[in-house]
């Protein structure tokens, strides 16, 4: 069942690149953007990733935390995220629960893969409501990063 605006964001517990346990729940009283992407190491990924990394000040400057989500291990986010310098959690949903819980799931992906998480984009407000939602169906394309920012801005 898709998530619209308005929902409540499911609440859930990941491991991060550092191997600490981090749930949505720990970030109350901020805003979130909540990014799952398919794969670390991929084009497209690596792309947007960065691209979050290159404005991380605009996204401080709206209140909001950044948290991506992808069913890598996390010892290759680990990996992702030094290579690329991210600075923000990359969090492991190797048995796929989370990106389930936000009907954020390719049932098939390319090369034969299944249970990828589909790139998508929630802005999540201060009281864990979501305020944005875009599941992309096409592993190519990249959020609206212009509406992220819009959702954000319209919350402070």
């Amino acid at each position: 069942m898709a998530l619209n605006v308005g929902d409540k964001a499911p609440n859930f517990k990941l491991y991060n690149s550092d191997k600490a346990e981090v749930a949505l729940k720990d970030f109350k009283g901020q805003n979130v953007v909540l990014l799952f992407f398919p794969l670390a190491f991929t084009g497209v990924c690596t792309t947007e990733l960065c691209t979050m990394r290159d404005n991380i000040a605009d996204y401080k400057g709206l209140d909001a935390q950044i948290v991506a989500v992808s069913v890598d291990s996390l010892f290759t986010l680990d990996k992702f995220k030094a290579e690329q310098k991210l600075n923000f959690p990359l969090l492991s949903d190797f048995n796929k629960k989370v990106s389930k819980k936000y009907d954020t799931i390719y049932k098939d992906f390319v090369l034969g893969m299944k249970g990828v998480s589909k790139r998508s984009a929630f802005v999540i407000d201060k009281k864990g409501i979501i305020q944005y939602a875009e599941v992309l169906e096409s592993a190519g394309d990249l959020p609206n990063f212009d509406a992220v920012k819009a959702a954000l801005a319209n919350l402070n």
